[in-house]
């Protein structure tokens, strides 16, 4: 008697965060690429009947509902565009702001210099408006902890619209605490729990002493600063401090190159200094910081070196709160779109599941018996015609790389 084989039954793994509407055709609600001939972007958001006005005439958004990534559509003045979902490094460039971002160069770094690894504990000081938090959601995944402070509410307003723009809806691995990371970092991570500590701030060197805290021995810190004495001066900080391993420092600079046929050179423009990145890990406690011995030089501060270091003297710009408040409008709106198409794609996968599974045997008899024609689907959602948008709103805002 021949004895049967259980069937592997095939497990439907969760949904990842952001993954499905990254996928697919293009849907109502989504951020999308356009590229012109000349090779000038803008990004806008597709809504229903609406429209994407230039003086070079219409593009009604409804040419590309519904139609596959990739495609290009003509406007009405026989404009072409190529329609694409931005990028990261797109959507970070385009997307509302109140705080300087971390360019896509320097988020790429930390990610790697830092060794963010999915499910890791990682604690982030100054959200700012999003962009490397959202860096760091993506590597740590749906199942990773990032913890966020931030001690100004409109910042923290913005940097959630934008990040749920870009995953389609809240997050389950960020939480946003408002407050200074200095006062607040024991009261919410417990010691020695925290995997990687990011500091985006003014002032990182007085929080080294709540990082080393809450940071497992082996733990990475990273520091980003923008100017020269803060660079010092975190660096001699954390030799003071000793609990961590001697820093390193780095600056990342990008160039891109002009390749067509034989005329290959540099661009004449580059990405050059946007910041520094430092970086240190967690000692075990009792164990003395190895470095190399170098020859003595002046490691200590006067009165004078301190105030070099005010937001000011470090060229720190103020943002009006008439900006911080038509970014915030401008990112919550735009969350709210991706929230819709979010709901959208979980609505489709819910009335798939309730039909069942039809088996390789029945589609075979099925598609014998009757074959509708389904080619001309595309060709009519691709085809609708252009409508005027609502009196009053604009919601197809353009953001230019």
């Amino acid at each position: 008697m021949t004895q049967q084989q259980p069937r592997d039954i095939p497990v439907t793994p969760a949904p990842v965060r952001g993954a499905a509407n990254r996928r697919g055709p293009f849907r109502s609600g989504e951020r999308v690429q356009l590229t012109d001939e000349s090779g000038k972007m803008t990004t806008i958001t597709l809504v229903d009947g609406g429209e994407h006005h230039t003086h070079r005439g219409v593009l009604g958004h409804d040419l590309l509902v519904g139609r596959p990534e990739g495609t290009v559509v003509t406007n009405t003045s026989g404009i072409q565009y190529q329609a694409l979902r931005p990028l990261l490094k797109d959507f970070v460039l385009s997307m509302p702001r109140g705080a300087a971002v971390v360019y896509p160069k320097d988020a790429g770094q930390i990610v790697a210099m830092a060794d963010i690894f999915p499910g890791a504990r990682v604690v982030e000081a100054g959200v700012g408006s999003g962009a490397l938090t959202i860096s760091l959601l993506r590597a740590v995944g749906d199942e990773g902890h990032v913890r966020s402070f931030e001690r100004r509410e409109e910042f923290a307003e913005i940097a959630r619209g934008n990040i749920e723009t870009m995953f389609g809806g809240p997050h389950p691995a960020w939480h946003l605490s408002m407050g200074d990371l200095a006062e607040e970092l024991g009261e919410n991570e417990e010691p020695g729990s925290v995997d990687r500590v990011v500091l985006d701030m003014l002032a990182p060197w007085e929080c080294l002493d709540a990082v080393a805290t809450a940071i497992a021995p082996g733990g990475v810190v990273i520091c980003y600063v923008a100017t020269v004495p803060q660079l010092s001066r975190v660096a001699e900080a954390m030799r003071a401090d000793g609990r961590f391993t001697e820093p390193e420092a780095s600056e990342t600079m990008v160039r891109g190159w002009h390749v067509e046929g034989l005329a290959v050179r540099p661009d004449h423009r580059m990405v050059a200094h946007t910041g520094f990145l430092i970086q240190s890990r967690r000692l075990a406690d009792g164990s003395p910081r190895l470095a190399p011995k170098r020859r003595a030089s002046k490691s200590e501060y006067t009165e004078e070196d301190l105030q070099a270091w005010t937001p000011v003297a470090l060229g720190e710009r103020v943002v009006s709160d008439k900006k911080l408040r038509r970014a915030g409008r401008d990112a919550t709106s735009l969350a709210q779109h991706a929230a819709r198409a979010d709901r959208e794609i979980s609505e489709g996968r819910a009335e798939s599941d309730r039909h069942p599974v039809v088996t390789a045997s029945d589609d075979a008899t099925e598609s014998a018996s009757s074959s509708p024609d389904t080619s001309s689907t595309q060709d009519t959602q691709g085809a609708s015609a252009a409508q005027p948008t609502v009196a009053g709103e604009r919601l197809d805002e353009e953001r230019h790389v």
